[in-house]
């Protein structure tokens, strides 16, 4: 009997097995190696990342309270660690200063007090009765001799003026311990559009950090809680084509960094609000102008260079429209201001941050002129007042944070306080101009003056608002 030939399907089973787990264990071995080999490259990208961050921008890695742009305090350590505040004597100061006068008068602490909307909100709460004490860094984005002298005409009306950081969140204790303050007017901010692009830590900084510094103290630390009113910007529309602009418009799609920092600052004052009980009170601005202005602002810096014949650059849209502001006086703005402090109701939160005993109110306002300028009647208007010709050069509006047009709707201001701008652009322009001609000791080709019928109303005026 023949033998039967030998089954070799078995083994080679067996062998293509193996084979395939041999395969199998060179894969993975090739996987975690490509993987330990990938890892290590990410690691050293990010680390070659962080050093290159470190060398570029190292203020935003510092603490909050160390960076402050082109502040004179740049040390990290807390003002009261110094030994400049927090003495008796310095207690004494504050409180005499946020002492109202008035029986049922605020007490109101004012950031960014010798700012432009800032010095004016004071001495309007001043003289109106208020309790006010001011903080402000004096920072250098424009002159600090301007501000230096907005601080002395506030202490020529009793206002005293902290120079300070809004980061330094030891002081900003300090100061709710000394006084119980009812009200807080938030406006300090790095502002400009187009500064942004150059410096845009300084926006973070102050806009995003600085707010929630002062948010934190104010649920955490004040008791009571201060009801809180705070500029936001009209910039938070972007990108927005509907007109006018109201409070129900999207706001998601900011056109400059600043824009940005606005918008963020809106969404972490719902949050303060929401579980801290913070009343928190936001106000959109259009455009401000006026006497004691800001001089990166364009009305101020034509007024400049027209007087000392230097050209000005004027922005038109590509397809040739002009762009238009809604220029917004400094007294209309003020106005509503006040009228947002005096409807601002009580926090509902529970000093030391617990829980709130209630919603709080949450709000946010226009508050604009609603009757939209194109720039270029601006500068007529200020030819006329100065009697001088501007230089111009008309170029096509670049894509760096600028929008072609604001325009505020401003009937929710209107109904909720009564706020009802009043001032036309060539009148606002002419108060300006005089305050300008005044300060810097100018002399003009015209001379700026009302007759003698309206110098008389206005003197009227102030004597019955007194």
């Amino acid at each position: 009997m023949m033998a039967s030939p030998p089954d070799t399907s078995k083994s080679s089973k067996l062998e293509r097995y193996n084979s395939y787990l041999l395969r199998r264990v060179s894969s993975a071995k090739l996987i975690a190696a490509s993987s330990h080999l990938l890892f290590r490259a990410t690691l050293l990208a990010a680390l070659i990342l962080i050093f290159l961050f470190l060398l570029h921008y190292p203020p935003l890695l510092l603490s909050s309270s160390h960076y402050s742009s082109s502040s004179s305090h740049s040390n990290h350590r807390s003002l009261l660690s110094s030994g400049s505040y927090g003495g008796g004597n310095w207690e004494r100061d504050v409180r005499r200063s946020a002492a109202p006068r008035r029986s049922d008068g605020l007490s109101v602490l004012v950031t960014g007090a010798v700012g432009f909307v800032g010095t004016h909100c004071s001495l309007a709460l001043k003289r109106r009765g208020d309790g006010v004490v001011g903080l402000d860094n004096f920072n250098a984005y424009y002159d600090p001799a301007l501000k230096r002298s907005r601080q002395a005409l506030l202490s020529s009306h009793g206002v005293l003026v902290l120079e300070a950081d809004i980061n330094d969140g030891a002081l900003l204790a300090k100061l709710f311990d000394v006084v119980p303050f009812s009200h807080v007017l938030h406006l300090a901010a790095q502002a400009g559009v187009r500064y942004a692009t150059r410096n845009p830590q300084s926006y973070v900084a102050s806009n995003v950090a600085g707010l929630v510094s002062l948010f934190e103290v104010a649920a955490k630390h004040a008791d009571p809680q201060p009801a809180i009113v705070w500029a936001s910007s009209s910039s938070v529309y972007g990108l927005n084509t509907e007109a006018p602009f109201s409070e129900s418009h999207r706001t998601d799609r900011p056109a400059s960094l600043y824009a940005a920092t606005k918008k963020a600052g809106e969404a972490i004052a719902h949050t303060y609000n929401h579980i801290y009980g913070l009343s928190i009170t936001g106000l959109r601005f259009f455009t401000v102008y006026g006497p004691w202005g800001r001089p990166d602002m364009a009305y101020f810096s034509f007024t400049k260079s027209i007087l000392s014949g230097k050209p000005i650059t004027l922005f038109r849209m590509p397809d040739g429209t002009a762009v238009q502001r809604d220029f917004t006086y400094i007294d209309d703005v003020v106005k509503g201001c006040l009228g947002a402090l005096n409807t601002a109701k009580k926090s509902t939160g529970v000093p030391g941050g617990g829980k709130k005993r209630g919603p709080a109110q949450l709000r946010v306002y226009n508050l604009g002129n609603t009757s939209p300028v194109p720039v270029a009647e601006m500068v007529s208007i200020l030819e006329h007042l100065l009697g001088k010709k501007a230089k111009k050069n008309v170029v096509t509006l670049p894509q760096n944070g600028d929008v072609p047009f604001t325009h505020a709707n401003v009937s929710l201001a209107k109904k909720d306080f009564g706020y009802r701008p009043t001032t036309d652009l060539a009148t606002g322009l002419r108060k300006f101009v005089k305050w300008y001609v005044e300060y810097y000791g100018v002399q003009t080709p015209k001379v700026v003056n009302k007759d003698a019928g309206e110098e008389e109303k206005e003197e009227e005026g102030a004597a019955a608002s007194a």
